[in-house]
């Protein structure tokens, strides 16, 4: 089975729940790692096959502060051959012109750093004007409102963790 680490940067705690959550699905800690980025180097993440990076989008359209202050060091990688997947959190509401762009900014670097994307999200059932996490029609991982729609969290990580046991081997 492929080691997998989970890295996320959680600064009210809701993204840090949601990575337990997705750990819990995807079969606990004897399958998946987590790591709170803040505690973290760049190096870190070399030592895992597979990835999954949650973030949550600040601001207006801004990484969560401890994946800012990594985000230059990540150009030290080579993500070749590692699937990475991906998670964020937002408020597709209160902004709807940057909804989830977090994910989308780390995607883009890892991808351009040999990283392949899995765990594609439809944007159907969301409510958004624009967003830098938008690949061929999908978000580049899974979408999250605790803000507005907290109540569909669960199913939508039960169904995103079906399809990443696949992807990843599980």
């Amino acid at each position: 089975m492929a080691k997998i680490g989970l890295f996320y940067g959680s600064t009210t705690g809701k993204t840090a729940d949601v990575a337990e959550q997705i750990q819990a699905a995807l079969g606990g800690e004897s399958a998946v790692e987590l790591h709170d980025i803040a505690d973290c180097s760049e190096t870190d993440l070399d030592d895992y096959d597979c990835l999954i990076i949650g973030c949550p989008t600040w601001d207006i359209g801004q990484l969560q502060g401890d994946w800012e202050g990594i985000f230059p060091d990540l150009d030290n990688l080579d993500f070749s051959g590692k699937q990475v997947a991906y998670f964020g959190t937002g408020d597709q509401i209160g902004y709807a012109d940057n909804f989830l762009d977090a994910v989308g900014i780390l995607e883009e670097k890892i991808s351009s750093l040999g990283g392949q994307t899995v765990g594609y999200w439809p944007t159907d059932g969301y409510d958004f004007s624009e967003s830098r996490a938008i690949r061929d029609g999908k978000f580049c991982g899974l979408a999250l409102d605790e803000d507005n729609q907290d109540e569909q969290t669960e199913a939508r990580i039960q169904a995103w963790t079906a399809q990443l046991k696949t992807a990843l081997g599980l």
